[in-house]
């Protein structure tokens, strides 16, 4: 037989008995052949704006898409700005317990000790010196509200927000920020626009660090060189998942890093649709907006 095939969706093709148990036998030969199995996906979702609304809700449907996504032997996992404590509540709703969980825009990777406890460890933590960063913002934004992140996951702030989850964490007077290296640091300025934080980052001139300017007025700034792709980079050789299995979706600046990782990798990188214009433009697709369930559409095409 010169093409052995099964026929295409809604075709119909009658064949003698002899060539249909060769088509069958071949079928089966490709099924059991490892090297065109299809390997899982390492699955990367951002929290705020991709799957959660500005009102903290969830995006229609994702709790479904990611549990079908996991059913089909995918890892799914999630890559956040957030520290740790703004993150487990997360995997709660979405009756999700990834063997990883990359927090703090890179800066801190933890790993599962007890899914039923939502229980995790920190396994990697990078951290910097603020106290210049910290100096010269408040020269800029005097009035700002700052709060960093020490190694161990401890927080210290300066003054209250509301947006801001600060169980366990610790009010201090500014100076005492920059007393111990810190995996990183935000500064909150409502009367300032997005705008004011471009030209402020530009003034001031961060080449030290990495930073990230929020849809919100905030700028997270974390150790020079790291972002959510430095981290996922680990998290992928340690879960041994191949380069090109690689699937992030995203929609802010902070989401930039882990595009580029994956689209280095030969894997997927997607925006979110309401994203800004940089953010749409460094990631090889665009889905729905989070509003209208992006990443659910995204999964369920998978």
């Amino acid at each position: 037989m010169t093409d052995a095939r099964i026929p295409d969706t809604g075709e119909v093709e009658v064949v003698e008995r002899d060539e249909a148990a060769e088509i069958i036998e071949h079928v089966a030969h490709d099924s059991a052949d490892p090297e065109i199995t299809t390997l899982p996906l390492l699955i990367v979702l951002d929290i705020d704006g991709t799957i959660l609304l500005e009102d903290e809700s969830l995006s229609p449907g994702i709790v479904g898409a990611v549990a079908d996504a996991r059913a089909a032997g995918n890892e799914v996992m999630l890559a956040t700005g957030r520290s740790w404590e703004g993150t487990r509540g997360i995997l709660r709703v979405l009756e999700l317990d990834p063997e990883y969980v990359v927090c703090s825009n890179g800066a801190v990777i933890l790993q599962r000790r007890d899914a039923g406890q939502v229980h995790y460890e920190r396994v990697h933590t990078e951290t910097f010196d603020a106290a210049e960063v910290l100096t010269l913002l408040r020269q800029h934004l005097p009035d700002a509200k700052y709060l960093v992140e020490l190694p161990g996951g401890e927080r210290y702030y300066t003054d209250y927000l509301e947006d801001w989850n600060l169980l366990a964490a610790h009010r201090v007077p500014f100076e005492q920020l920059g007393k111990h290296p810190v995996s990183r640091v935000v500064v909150v300025s409502p009367e300032h626009a997005e705008g004011d934080f471009l030209r402020l980052v530009d003034e001031i001139g961060l080449t030290q660090v990495s930073y990230a300017i929020g849809w919100t007025a905030w700028l997270d700034i974390a150790p020079q060189g790291v972002d959510k792709g430095t981290a996922l980079e680990l998290v992928r050789r340690w879960l041994g998942i191949p380069p090109d299995r690689v699937l992030v979706m995203g929609d802010g600046r902070n989401d930039v890093g882990m595009f580029r990782w994956a689209l280095e990798k030969g894997g997927r990188a997607i925006a979110m649709a309401q994203g800004p214009q940089e953010v749409l433009d460094a990631a090889g697709e665009i889905t729905l907006s989070v509003q209208e369930g992006g990443v659910s559409d995204i999964l369920r095409r998978l």
